[in-house]
């Protein structure tokens, strides 16, 4: 699903990423642990396309997206890639649905077809009672189910995770993971989730190491 080779990144003269090493299957969830300051963040972003490596290769399902172009590169991540964040990430003036059918109408998705995909991901996550509220109406870990319906509106290929339940309380937390685990097991939906929390690092089929710009293990 995912390959990258020889991934360096440099930001001014501080070295952050210094040939790094990355293959991940289809249908596995692959966490990456490490310090802070160990690149986990300065990686996932350039393996998600939001950010390009200053040398290497990043082949997803065969294609080398640091070759494309930014119109070609944009199409690709709208089509393949799906994101979550520590911070949701959620615009305020839209209600739920309205907030997941976002990357589905950037698509091109008519409105009628990307609600009712939104609606059945929403009901599946357990959100069918909150399609009309705003994020303000939300309790943290609502909201944060909703980024991951954001996320697989359109059927990506791979799922990039930052911290995704940094801001969330034991329960919740526990919560989306055992989601993460669901959604693999249901869609065969692959993850690659930079964290800091040990049992979403248990919670995963492997996890990565990363030390001082290198993967460690």
């Amino acid at each position: 699903m995912l390959k990258a080779q020889g991934i360096y990144k440099q930001f001014g003269h501080l070295q952050i990423l210094k040939g790094v090493d990355l293959e991940v299957n289809k249908a596995e969830i692959v966490a990456i642990t490490g310090a802070s300051g160990a690149g986990k963040s300065t990686l996932l972003n350039i393996l998600g396309t939001l950010d390009k490596p200053d040398q290497g290769s990043i082949y997803i399902e065969g294609t080398q997206i640091n070759k494309l172009g930014n119109k070609q590169l944009s199409a690709f991540r709208n089509h393949k890639i799906g994101f979550v964040f520590q911070f949701h990430h959620l615009l305020a003036e839209f209600n739920a649905l309205e907030n997941v059918c976002i990357p589905a109408f950037i698509a091109g998705v008519p409105k009628a077809e990307a609600e009712v995909k939104a609606k059945e991901i929403l009901a599946r996550l357990g959100l069918s009672e909150r399609f009309d509220h705003k994020p303000s109406q939300l309790s943290g870990g609502e909201q944060q189910r909703i980024a991951v319906a954001r996320a697989l509106i359109n059927n990506p290929a791979l799922i990039f995770a930052d911290e995704p339940s940094g801001n969330l309380d034991s329960n919740n937390a526990r919560e989306l993971h055992e989601l993460f685990v669901k959604l693999r097991n249901e869609f065969d939906q692959t993850f690659v989730i930079v964290t800091h929390n040990e049992d979403l690092a248990q919670l995963a089929d492997r996890t990565v190491i990363m030390k001082d710009g290198l993967i460690v293990q």
